[in-house]
C-alpha cells in the first residue's frame, strides 16, 4: 500500500484516484472536490500553491504526486517536489512549455521535423489582423498561453478570425495567454487525442480517444474544456498509430532531451487525421479530461507502477470500449451557475457505469452541489461502444440539477463506423 498526492479538482482527477484506491492504495487529493472526498482525504489546498502543494506532500509522506492539471507542471510544481526528494508523475516547468506557451511548441514543432500546420505567431493585433485579411480563408486563432482549454477558435470567416484576435489581444478575455497568438491553417480531418506515458526510457502508449470540444450535438457551438470522449477510436488505424509513434513521439522526446528540457509524464498529442495522415493541433503535458475518463477501464495493467514509472509489463490496452458524457452546469461554457443541489447520484448504476465528480463541493448541510463549468463526467465501459453509450446515458438520464446541459452524441463518429 502507498500513499498518492493527487493534484486537481477534475472528473481525470477522480477517475486517477479511483483507480489508485482500487489497487489498495491511498489517496489525498488537493483540493479535490465531492466525489475524491469519498475515497480518501481532501486538502484544502490551490493548485497554483506550489509552497502548499510541496508542505502537503512532505507533510503527509507521500510516496508519489501525481499531477492532473498543466497550471502547477507550467508554474515548476514539479521541480519544487524534487528538490524535497519527492517523487512526481508530471513533466518539469521547462518541459511543460510545450503546453504553456503554444508558439514555443510550435517552433519546436518546426524545428524537429514534426508535422503540424503552418502558422505565424503575433504580438500585435494590428500585424495579426492584416495578415487574416490578406490571408481571406478559414484560419485557427490560438491564444499562446493557458486558456483552460477554451483559447482556441476556428474562424471560417475573415471576421470571425479578426474578432477573435480583438478578444484575446486587446481586450484579454485569457488575460497574458493572449498576449500572443497563433494564427494558423485550418487542416481538414478528423481529431483524435493520442495519450503516451514517457519517462526512464519508455513511451507506452494508451487507447486512442477522441474528445468532443463543442457544447452542442452536431460539434455546434462554442468550444469547452470537453463534453464528453470515448475510446478506443477507430480513426487512428494500426498504420497510423505507428506513425505517430515513429514521427511525432520520438522525435519530440529526443528532441526535448537534446535541448536540455528532457520530458517525462504523460505527453497528449492532439492530431488531426486526414486520410491517414496525421498532424499535430497541440501538445499537452498532462492527461487530457475527460479522455481520462475512458482510458482509465480500458489500460489492462496497475495505473500506480504506470504513474510510478516502474511497470512491470506494459500490459497494453483492453478489450471493449469505454464512452464519458460530461454534465455541464447552466451556462457553461461562458458563465457557469453554481450552488445548485445534485440529485440521482444515490441511484445504483449498472455494471460497468461510474460517475466521476469534477465541479462539486459539499454544501453546510451535506449536500452535493455544483460549483463549477462541468460538473460530473459519467463513463461506462463494456464490450462494444454501442453498449457503452446505452450504459453511460441510461445513469445520466438518472442524475439532475437545475440548468444541467450534456451532450447527446458523444461517439457518433465510433458509432458510426
Amino acid at each position: 500500500m502507498r500513499k498518492i498526492l493527487m493534484v486537481g479538482s477534475g472528473a481525470r482527477e477522480h477517475a486517477l484516484a479511483r483507480a489508485l484506491v482500487d489497487e489498495g492504495h491511498l489517496v489525498v487529493s488537493a483540493p479535490g472536490n465531492a466525489g475524491t472526498a469519498l475515497l480518501g482525504l481532501n486538502a484544502s489546498v490551490a493548485i497554483d500553491d506550489i509552497d502548499g502543494l510541496v508542505a502537503l506532500a512532505v507533510r503527509e509522506k507521500v510516496d508519489l504526486v501525481v499531477v492532473g492539471p498543466e497550471l502547477p507542471l507550467t508554474l515548476g510544481l514539479v521541480d519544487a517536489l524534487a528538490a524535497k526528494g519527492v517523487g512526481a508523475f508530471g513533466p518539469t516547468r521547462a518541459a511543460a512549455q510545450l503546453e504553456g506557451s503554444k508558439a514555443f511548441m510550435k517552433r519546436f514543432l518546426v524545428r524537429h521535423g514534426i508535422p503540424t500546420a503552418a502558422c505565424e505567431i503575433f504580438d500585435d493585433a494590428d500585424r495579426a489582423e492584416a495578415y487574416i485579411r490578406a490571408a481571406n480563408r478559414p484560419l485557427v486563432v490560438k491564444a499562446d498561453g493557458l486558456a483552460a482549454g477554451k483559447g482556441v477558435v476556428v474562424a471560417q470567416t475573415t471576421e470571425e478570425a479578426c474578432a477573435a484576435v480583438q478578444s484575446m489581444m486587446r481586450e484579454r478575455a485569457f488575460g497574458d495567454a493572449g498576449k500572443t497568438v497563433i494564427v494558423e491553417e485550418l487542416l481538414p480531418g478528423e481529431e483524435a487525442s493520442f495519450h503516451v506515458v514517457c519517462g526512464g526510457g519508455r513511451a507506452i502508449a494508451l487507447a486512442p480517444a477522441q474528445d468532443h470540444k463543442r457544447i452542442f450535438d452536431g460539434d455546434r457551438g462554442p468550444n469547452t474544456g470537453g463534453m464528453g470522449a470515448y475510446a478506443p477510436a477507430s480513426i487512428v488505424t494500426p498504420a497510423v498509430h505507428e506513425i505517430v509513434m515513429r514521427s511525432v513521439v520520438a522525435p519530440t522526446l529526443a528532441g526535448m532531451e537534446r535541448e536540455n528540457r528532457p520530458f517525462a509524464g504523460v505527453l497528449f498529442v492532439g492530431l488531426m487525421i486526414d486520410n491517414g495522415v496525421p498532424r499535430v493541433l497541440e501538445f499537452n503535458v498532462r492527461f487530457g479530461d475527460p479522455e481520462t475518463t475512458v482510458l482509465v477501464p480500458l489500460y489492462g495493467g496497475s495505473w500506480f507502477e504506470l504513474l510510478s514509472g516502474v511497470p512491470q509489463d506494459d500490459e497494453g490496452t483492453r478489450a471493449g470500449a469505454a464512452l464519458a458524457v460530461v454534465m455541464a452546469a447552466e451556462g457553461y461554457p461562458a458563465k457557469p451557475r453554481i450552488g445548485d443541489v445534485i440529485t440521482g447520484l444515490e441511484h445504483p448504476l449498472a455494471q460497468g457505469a461510474r460517475v466521476h465528480h469534477a465541479g462539486t463541493k459539499l454544501d453546510d448541510e451535506g449536500h452535493v452541489v455544483t460549483a463549477g463549468g462541468r460538473v460530473l463526467t459519467v463513463a461506462a465501459y463494456a464490450a462494444t461502444l454501442a453498449d457503452a453509450a446505452s450504459c453511460a446515458y441510461e445513469a445520466v438520464n438518472r442524475i439532475q440539477f437545475r440548468g444541467e446541459q450534456h451532450r447527446r452524441d458523444i461517439g457518433h463518429r465510433g458509432r458510426g463506423r
